[in-house]
Parts: structure tokens; C-alpha cells; sequence
């Protein structure tokens, strides 16, 4: 893989089409290959860089993502974030994040995976883009039911919130007609 088939850009922040993001080694510095829905390009930051750049874009620190993670599914070893909840950003670290190695991958693109030979994963994306992890299928299907599991708590916790206040709401707007 040649850099020059890529487009390569300074920074970059996760959205909702971001499916992976990979290490790639250019020269003496670890850059990121982004894969999206539609297209591939090259980012001049590591991977952890792209996942804390994403974090602060959407107004967190990856501190803050990382507690969070922690508060909601007592995970703190390679623990999955929710980069942007409302928009279904969610990643998971291959590996521990700290390992230049690390491989970030959007929940909400595994469409399919598998074990493959020699204990790796292949993976298929919602849009049909495969690839194979050097990780075993086990870890990686427990990564996935990290992800998922805060996936489901913050959406539990965020539609008790809501109707806690249609509740609140409702309470209110019968005080006021029988007052």
C-alpha cells in the first residue's frame, strides 16, 4: 500500500460513516487509515490521537469517555466509548489502547464476523468491506459485547431520563389546570 493512493488529511474527528480505524507506519511515525461507508484516506495522527480527537469534537475528553465507560459497565482494560451517543459512535479498542497495534472499530458497522484461519477474526462491514484481525474471534466477539452492553445501558439510562420529564411535565401541567 503506497500513502500516495490516499488522501492524506492533518486531523479528523469520528462520525456516524466512520467504520475503522487502523494503524499504518509511514516512515518512523504511526499514522491512521480511515475506513468510511464510502472511502479510504490517511490521517497524520495515530489512532488513540483520532479516538481523543473525536472525543474532545464532540465535547468530551477521552478521560471523560473513558469514565464514563467505566461508571456505566464496570469496564476499564481496553474499554469500548461512546465517543457521540446520540449519533451511535461507538468504538472498541482490538487490543489495549496503548499498544501502537490498537485497531478502533465502530460497533454500529460489524455486520458480520468470523473466525478465520490461525486465530484471527474476518470481519464484514455494513457496507460490505471485509478484513481480517490478527485477534482472536473470542476476544473480539467479547469486545463487541463490552460495546454492546454500553450501548444498552446508556440508552436505558437516557429513556428513563426522558420519560422522568414527560412525567415531570405532565404532573405540572395538571397542577396548573386544577389550580
Amino acid at each position: 500500500m503506497k500513502i500516495s493512493e490516499f488522501l492524506v488529511v492533518n486531523d479528523f474527528a469520528a462520525s456516524r460513516y466512520t467504520m475503522g480505524i487502523f494503524p499504518i507506519h509511514h516512515h518512523t511515525s504511526v499514522w491512521s487509515k480511515v475506513i468510511e461507508e464510502d472511502g479510504e484516506y490517511m490521517v497524520q495522527m495515530r489512532p488513540i490521537d483520532v479516538i481523543e480527537q473525536s472525543c474532545l469534537y464532540y465535547g468530551a475528553s477521552l478521560k471523560g469517555r473513558k469514565d464514563g465507560t467505566k461508571e456505566i459497565i464496570g469496564i476499564s482494560h481496553k474499554a469500548p466509548l461512546a465517543i457521540e451517543p446520540s449519533n451511535e459512535i461507538f468504538f472498541f479498542p482490538t487490543i489495549s489502547p496503548s499498544d501502537p497495534q490498537c485497531i478502533w472499530l465502530s460497533h454500529l458497522h460489524i455486520h458480520h464476523h468470523e473466525h478465520a484461519a490461525l486465530g484471527k477474526t474476518r470481519v464484514t462491514f455494513s457496507n460490505g468491506h471485509i478484513i481480517e484481525l490478527n485477534i482472536s474471534h473470542h476476544s473480539f466477539v467479547n469486545q463487541l459485547h463490552r460495546t454492546a452492553q454500553l450501548r444498552t445501558k446508556l440508552r436505558e439510562r437516557l429513556e428513563a431520563r426522558e420519560r422522568k420529564l414527560a412525567y415531570m411535565f405532565h404532573l405540572r401541567e395538571k397542577e396548573q389546570y386544577f389550580s
